[in-house]
């Protein structure tokens, strides 16, 4: 799976580059490319923004530079171009299912009040948001994105990981033990120390239920 992001803080993403997707990426099992609109600003001061027509607070990302910044992606004819912005459909893990199957994903960050409506209609295939809240950018929606579709990559993470994880089969995750086997007067549950994997899957499942039952009562709907 190759990312490409398109964003003007291209330092943000230094964080997203550790631990697990690091690995990925040490291992080829990904790639994440970041290009700084800012570099494609004609402006002798790097200006990439102005201020919104009809009026309005903020500015506005200006339309030729994030066209430009995009023009520059190699194979970019076979990638899906996704915006990161509060306007979007909101994330869900069936979504992330299915983008994970791509190949080739554009990321696009909106800063400010957005980008000029004119680049998006020509080159945004879908626009994404990962909650109904508002961030400063779409930089951190971006690096969510990465996280969570690098997960379902062959030889990102053992298969049992995201099968046996919330919202696989629309349940959270069963509660979790490991070793001290008392901690604080609390025992690990004795079934699973049993050894007997036919009760310990029929456990597992009964908290399953349990837990989305309690904390997300919606998702069973």
């Amino acid at each position: 799976m190759k990312f490409d992001v398109l964003t003007l803080f291209p330092e943000m993403f230094e964080p997203i580059k550790q631990s697990i997707i690091g690995r990925a990426e040490q291992k080829g099992k990904i790639e994440i490319s970041l290009i700084n609109i800012r570099d494609f600003s004609k402006n002798k001061h790097k200006k990439v923004d102005d201020y919104p027509y009809g009026g309005g607070s903020g500015m506005v990302i200006a339309p030729d530079v994030v066209y430009e910044s995009y023009m520059s992606i190699k194979d970019k004819e076979k990638a899906k171009v996704i915006y990161l912005t509060p306007k979007g459909s909101t994330l869900t893990q069936n979504k992330v299912k299915s983008l994970s199957k791509e190949n080739h994903l554009i990321l696009l960050c909106g800063h400010y009040e957005g980008i000029d409506e004119r680049v998006l209609e020509e080159i945004v295939d879908e626009e994404i948001s990962i909650g109904d809240y508002v961030l400063t950018g779409g930089e951190i929606p971006a690096m969510v994105l990465i996280d969570t579709i690098s997960r379902y990559i062959d030889g990102v993470l053992n298969e049992s990981s995201t099968t046996e994880e919330s919202f696989s089969n629309d349940l959270l995750e069963y509660p979790q033990y490991t070793r001290p086997e008392v901690f604080l007067d609390k025992k690990v549950p004795d079934v699973l120390l049993s050894g007997h994997h036919e009760n310990i899957k029929k456990w597992r499942q009964e908290k399953a239920l349990e837990q989305t039952k309690l904390k997300r009562p919606d998702l069973l709907k």
